[in-house]
This record gives C-alpha cells, structure tokens and sequence, in this order.
C-alpha cells in the first residue's frame, strides 16, 4: 500500500511540476504561483521528497525495483532541464539590440536579433509576463516590425534609433514625425546596440 501511495505521489507532483512549468506561456510562473501556490507549494515539496527518497530507493534497491518512480522522475527532470535549455540564450540567434521602456509597475523589454527576429517581453505587477515573436526590417535607423510588437496599438509598427539620445522613439506627433523627447512612456532605452 505504502509503495502505490508513492507512486501515485511521485507521477501526480510531477505533473503538477510540469503543469507549473507550462504556466510560464500563459502569464508567467509566479503569477500562476501567487494564484495556486496551497496547491503548487505542497506538491513541489511532495516531488522534492519523492525524488530523494526515490534516488535513495534506486541505489538501495536498483532499477529494476523502481521503474515506474525511475522513469516518472527521469521525464520530470529532462522536462525541467529541456525547460531552462529553451529559456537560455543558447540556441537563439545573437542579439544586436536590446532596449527597455520603464513604466511605474512594469516594462517592456525589446531585443532584435541578427537573423530578423524580435521579442517584445512584457513584465508586469505580480510577476505577469507575455512575450510576442515576430520578424523585423531594418532601414537605417527605422525598425519596421513585419508583425504585431505589442498586445495593442502602443508600440507601432514603426520605430526610430536615435543613436545621440540612445534611445528608440515611438510617438508621432501631428505632422507624423517622431517626438524625440525623452518623456515618459514614449522611449525606450538602449542597453545594447550592434546595428
């Protein structure tokens, strides 16, 4: 009885784990953490206990004894690490620019990468984050987003890189050109320029 209990406990935190995990793509994993953590705390720690106890299991008893809690720990963690793989830098395109807007209780983060991609990453109050993919075009200094760069019309689908004020601008005032004035909510600030 004490054996199925386990295993039950090990695959249901483990698919609790992974369940959290994939919150990140919907609104971030704290928020989520925040929202559900009587549910998320104590199957996080249920799956800690369960792996250290089944690693203690397997060099005791081996394998062969412990294959379901083996193979249900073993998907877990090559989920989890396949997880901090795709959120590293390691398989992306390098980036040439990365600039960030500041707002009282967010921002928004902008990087361009060199093979023509961009992500805007939105994070905000509670640890609520959303990331938009798309493509862009450079002309000089306009950056010319092929694809939506923000939830709504805030950031258009023109920008322009003022390399003086270090800065990307993205309001227009009445005749169409570019407020170049470093007001609030109307630029972003430029951590890294390659272009």
């Amino acid at each position: 009885m004490k054996r199925k209990l386990f295993i039950v406990l090990s695959i249901i935190s483990t698919l609790i784990i992974i369940g959290w995990m994939i919150s990140h793509f919907f609104g971030g994993m704290i928020i989520h953490l925040l929202m559900y953590g009587l549910i998320i705390i104590p199957f996080a720690l249920i799956y800690i206990f369960t792996l250290v106890y089944t690693l203690i299991k397997l060099f005791r008893d081996g394998i062969k004894r412990n294959k379901i809690i083996f193979y249900t720990h073993t998907t877990g963690l090559f989920l989890i690490i396949l997880f901090c793989f795709y959120q590293s830098e390691l398989f992306k395109s390098r980036k040439i620019l990365d600039a960030t807007l500041h707002d009282d209780l967010s921002n928004i983060n902008l990087v361009l990468r060199k093979n023509g991609k961009f992500e805007t990453i939105s994070n905000g109050i509670f640890g609520y984050t959303e990331k938009i993919s798309g493509r862009y075009k450079n002309q000089n200094d306009t950056i010319i987003f092929l694809n939506k760069p923000y939830s709504n019309n805030f950031i258009p689908d023109t920008v322009i890189i003022d390399r003086i004020d270090n800065a990307i601008y993205f309001n227009k005032n009445s005749e169409g050109e570019f407020i170049r004035e470093k007001d609030f909510l109307n630029y972003f600030e430029i951590n890294l320029n390659e272009i």
